[in-house]
């Protein structure tokens, strides 16, 4: 029979252990002391409230209870908070991610093409084809062409 207990009693912190929840309490400081800090503010309160006079009439007049009680609610909404958020991944690697290489390869692409007109002429060339350079001469209203008028007879 007490092995059963022992058994069970050790399960039970062993679950306890890889619980990421009390993983999170382990590891943050913070979350610890939001956790003590609430703790210590709603024994005061507690200690306030059950002096033996009427627990409603405290509520609303003892100011100094009023402020246990609000630190104890700041105190519990912080540690929740810090409790629920996704704990830190730690970085496995301290290397570039492929993400990292094409975004920082893509910039400073775009930063060469910016900065140097050789290189981007070579882009458009490899892109659109080279340009067909050519002169362009108009033939209206030349000087050369000869006019002539019409004599009348």
């Amino acid at each position: 029979m007490a092995s059963k207990k022992a058994q069970k009693a050790q399960k039970a912190a062993m679950q306890a252990r890889y619980n990421p929840y009390v993983q999170r309490i382990i590891e943050d400081e913070d979350l610890r002391d939001n956790i003590v800090q609430a703790y210590e503010s709603a024994r005061k309160a507690y200690g306030r409230l059950a002096n033996g006079k009427s627990p409603t009439k405290q509520i609303f007049d003892d100011k100094k209870l009023q402020k246990e009680l609000r630190k104890t609610a700041f105190n519990v909404k912080d540690a929740s908070v810090a409790l629920h958020e996704a704990p830190k991944k730690k970085k496995k690697g301290g290397g570039l991610s492929l993400k990292r290489v094409v975004l920082v390869g893509a910039v400073g692409a775009g930063v060469a093409l910016a900065v140097s007109e050789g290189l981007r002429k070579k882009v458009l060339d490899s892109l659109f084809g080279a340009e067909e350079e050519f002169e362009y001469t108009s033939n209206t209203g030349s000087a050369s062409t000869p006019q002539t008028t019409a004599s009348p007879n």
